[in-house]
């Protein structure tokens, strides 16, 4: 308590003296707008979230279910009774249904994985029986395999770096990662990169197990039989439909061959509980795992291969379903044809309270009172477009196939995307467009953190400085894991992506048990920061809404993007010296001394050196940048003419725009924004200026200095684009 104490009360001080102003309005507008603001946060009622919760989540609705169907028909009525337009794009889409799951060890010894989690008391909703969807990973592909078992820890470069060091080769066998360290599509991907037939992953105690606290019922975590499902389809070369890659699945589009999609896995790939996995790795011999890779389960954690063996035999109903995105309108006053996108997926893996109806229901309750509000003569003055996505788990289908379908209508038009998912008590957190950082700040100052009574900006930067961090509110970067992916990285329109949590772990996520009881027992008792996600989701999308001039920035824009410049550069100069070490190591022999025949532990061998990479085109541009973004920094926008202000927000509403390339990534065009990209061995986590760090990172030198100068012409452009939107403001 004394560690936080002095924080908060240093920034509620800070808050006191805060201003007025609100970024891109007038003194007169700003104060009418905090009004509206204050009125609509007022109105929200958090009974409605906890009721609508207890009727989506009802039964199981994963996408082409009659229930999902169900939830779309009756979230479609709600809106018209507010007095939405809205409309119902249906798309039909590749799913792939468990057919037959199989996991045996064959030897030392017999076994045979239950694959079923258990119901629990108290919770009805785990009883369902048959309606409930059966665990497996989406887009993994049909196979019978049986080979020796090798455990790789989580599965990620790194993991195969320490292998290749031990001298363990998983060519030809059957791995078994942990979940975490990485989106769990990377796993099998890499697997399959190094050879392997098969893989399984399974959730390690340690992660969110026992090890972290009581398990359901009596606590949040992850009994022995839960299992976490999910899509390994290789969405950092594109998410949405597998066979339309590019373009909308509208009923009578070209499709691919299902042997020509890209994206499903080239390897069976299957989850299991930590029941299921504790017998495969207690029969594993060989090399002792490294201590970080150790887990919870009470075993001698053992890398293999062998003399564990295992056959995995899966088979899909390769599906073609439908998805439906709802989308329901409330029509600017002013700007009709400038569109403020506000979605939430409501496909779930199985019931799906926490993820996705926990933000969904906050979507609908702010679109409420919205709408309550434009009856009272306080609409919007630009459009709301609120949308609900279907197919979002499997692999970002909906929201994907929705923006491939409205794509030019969207360049023209949208101003931003505003995505939530699922959501649980905590900190408040924001990732998104660095252009929209200092809206979000002002935002985040404004609401106030359900617990503590403070702006929940002040709670975050309290936490942040008792951790040793700094006073800065700032937003992270964009990787991908959720709706916005399609609408920034490959459309270029401005996003957002928020949501509270950090207060409310468990082991639900994806399992049978992410249930409205263990919901509101654990993740958001009393749906507080359900309605603090409606109040800040909502101050965001009506600000943007009604702005005079479009509250993009570029000062704290450019001071971002400029440190991912410095940190690629510091990286490299780093790794340079490393490689310099380490050659001196191997040329004075001081490896030899850790060689171990016996243990197959070989000396490394002298590495190559780094070439000298000239990142002045990227330095100069920046620096011309500088100048440019300064200047457009000292115009008094609210100041303009209603003819000038009006031009100006046509560029900024397309000023995202200017980071995208037609030709897009190495390997994955689909991609095409040059900041902000889900890594390609990554998965959900960001790489910053993408083409230019992984290039580096994965030491393709000769398209590490290509990816430069497409980098700097991007930039030039950007700088280009800032010269215009100076000229309209003279």
């Amino acid at each position: 308590m004394k560690t936080t104490l002095l924080p908060l009360l240093m920034l509620c001080a800070m808050h006191l003296c805060a201003q007025e102003s609100i970024l891109g309005f007038s003194d007169a507008a700003a104060k009418k707008q905090k009004e509206l603001e204050k009125e609509f946060e007022t109105q929200l009622n958090k009974q409605n979230l906890d009721d609508w919760m207890k009727l989506m989540v009802a039964e199981p609705h994963w996408v082409g279910t009659e229930y999902g169907k169900h939830n779309v028909d009756w979230m479609e009525k709600q809106f018209k009774s507010w007095g939405y337009k809205t409309k119902v794009d249906e798309y039909e889409i590749l799913f792939p249904y468990p057919k037959l799951r199989l996991l045996e060890m064959t030897a030392p010894e017999k076994y045979t994985a239950k694959l079923e989690a258990v119901p629990v008391e108290g919770d009805p909703y785990t009883a369902q029986g048959e309606k409930l969807l059966p665990s497996y990973n989406a887009f993994s592909t049909d196979g019978d395999v049986e080979a020796e078992l090798v455990f790789v820890n989580y599965g990620i470069p790194s993991d195969y770096e320490e292998l290749e060091k031990l001298g363990i080769d998983v060519k030809g066998k059957i791995v078994i990662a942990k979940y975490y360290g990485s989106w769990r599509g990377i796993k099998p991907k890499l697997a399959a990169e190094k050879g392997a037939i098969g893989c399984i992953i399974y959730s390690d105690p340690e992660d969110d197990g026992y090890y972290q606290g009581d398990v359901y019922p009596k606590g949040p975590y992850k009994n022995k039989t839960g299992v976490q499902r999910g899509s390994v389809m290789d969405m950092p070369t594109y998410p949405g439909d597998v066979l339309t890659p590019g373009y909308a699945a509208t009923k009578n589009a070209e499709r691919l061959a299902r042997e020509d999609a890209k994206t499903i896995t080239e390897i069976p790939v299957l989850p299991i509980s930590y029941e299921d996995a504790e017998p495969l790795l207690k029969a594993l011999e060989g090399t002792p795992a490294p201590a970080s890779w150790r887990g919870a389960l009470p075993i001698t954690y053992k890398i293999g291969p062998g003399p564990a063996k295992v056959h995995l035999k899966l088979e899909f109903d390769w599906q073609m379903v439908p998805a439906y995105d709802l989308t329901a309108t409330l029509k600017g006053s002013e700007y009709p044809d400038e569109w403020i996108v506000r979605g939430n997926h409501h496909d779930a893996w199985v019931h799906g309270a926490s993820d996705p109806v926990s933000g969904m229901v906050a979507l609908m309750e702010e679109a409420r009172v919205v709408a309550k509000l434009a009856k009272e003569g306080k609409g919007p003055k630009r459009t709301i477009v609120y949308c609900a996505w279907d197919a979002e788990e499997p692999g970002l289908i909906g929201s994907t196939e929705w923006v491939e379908d409205h794509m030019d209508e969207l360049k023209q038009k949208a101003v931003a995307y505003i995505n939530t998912d699922g959501n649980s008590r905590g900190f408040l957190g924001v990732g998104g467009s660095h252009t929209l950082e200092a809206m979000v700040s002002q935002v985040a100052d404004d609401v106030m953190d359900p617990q503590t009574g403070v702006s929940v900006k002040e709670r975050r930067i309290a936490a942040q400085m008792t951790r040793d961090g700094d006073d800065a509110f700032t937003i992270s970067a964009l990787g991908s894991g959720s709706d916005y992916t399609p609408f920034i990285q490959h459309t270029g329109i401005a996003s957002l992506n928020l949501g509270y949590g950090g207060e409310g772990s468990g082991g639900e996520y994806h399992t049978i048990y992410d249930t409205y009881p263990h919901y509101t027992r654990f993740k958001d008792p009393g749906f507080e920061y359900g309605a603090a996600l409606a109040n800040t989701a909502g101050r965001l999308t009506l600000r943007l809404a009604n702005a005079e001039v479009l509250p993009f920035e570029l000062k704290g824009w450019f001071t971002t993007v400029n440190g991912y410049l410095d940190e690629i550069m510091k990286n490299l100069e780093n790794t340079r010296k490393e490689v310099k070490t380490h050659n001196m190591m191997v040329e004075k022999g001081y490896y030899k001394l850790a060689e171990d025949p016996k243990k197959n532990i070989k000396a490394p061998e002298k590495k190559a050196e780094i070439p000298f990479i000239n990142f002045s085109p990227l330095q100069n541009e920046m620096t011309a940048l500088k100048e440019s973004i300064d200047a457009f920094a000292k115009v008094n926008q609210v100041q303009l003419s209603t003819s000038q202000k009006e031009r100006l927000n046509g560029m900024l509403r397309e000023l995202e725009q200017q980071l995208i390339t037609e030709e897009g990534l190495p390997r994955r065009p689909w991609f095409k924004h040059q900041l902000y990209a889900p890594g390609f061995y990554t998965g959900y986590g960001v790489k910053t200026l993408p083409g230019v760090r992984e290039a580096i990172e994965q030491e393709n030198w000769d398209e590490a200095k290509g990816q430069i100068d497409i980098l700097a012409n991007t930039l030039s452009s950007f700088n280009d684009y800032v010269q215009k939107m100076i000229d309209v403001t003279k």
